[in-house]
């Protein structure tokens, strides 16, 4: 039988508590990213709109109430919704949006972590040139930690999400760890 394991190879979700900063692993959510198809950003807005899927605005996240959205290129979002009840969100996209977009299952490709403390810009300053305090809350963007194209997520003040490759999981979360203890 085969069973799931966390992008740190675990069967439960990993967290650290390291002074005031806490960093937990999810696993949680599904993910899939969505495209416009050349020429069909109205229509996937339409879409988008009457199923309440949020779609960001540059630089933003977007939650509603089954799906969340942040935006990654212009006319692309990465689309996050529970995972227990849309482990298939690649399919269940496909069937709202037909040929208006592309969607990519992205579950299994990536780790999220968030990390939530007092003044986390002060741990993310060390990490990557993302001025935390200097955007509002639902500010997104891809950056860089320690050679990782990561994106980063303001979801409030005291909580910021990292989203990594899976496969540099233990190097995201040991820079992470890092700077956390450099604290």
């Amino acid at each position: 039988m085969l069973k799931s394991l966390t992008a740190l190879g675990s069967d439960a979700a990993t967290t650290l508590n390291i002074g005031d900063y806490r960093i937990t692993e999810r696993f949680d959510v599904a993910l899939a990213s969505l495209a416009c198809r050349r020429g069909r950003r109205a229509e996937v807005t339409r879409i988008a709109n009457s199923t309440k899927l949020p779609l960001a605005e540059p630089n933003e996240t977007s939650a509603g109430p089954i799906y969340g959205s942040f935006w990654i290129a212009p006319e692309h979002w990465m689309i996050e919704a529970d995972f227990a009840s849309h482990e298939s969100i690649a399919t269940e996209l496909k069937a709202l949006f037909g040929d208006t977009a592309s969607i990519t299952e992205q579950t299994d490709a990536w780790v999220r972590f968030d990390v939530a403390g007092p003044l986390p810009q002060r741990l993310f300053e060390k990490l990557c040139n993302v001025d935390l305090a200097g955007v509002n809350t639902g500010y997104a963007s891809r950056t860089v930690i320690e050679h990782i194209g990561c994106y980063l997520i303001k979801r409030s003040s005291p909580e910021i999400t990292v989203y990594g490759p899976r496969s540099s999981a233990k190097s995201l979360l040991h820079a992470i760890e890092t700077a956390a203890h450099s604290l």
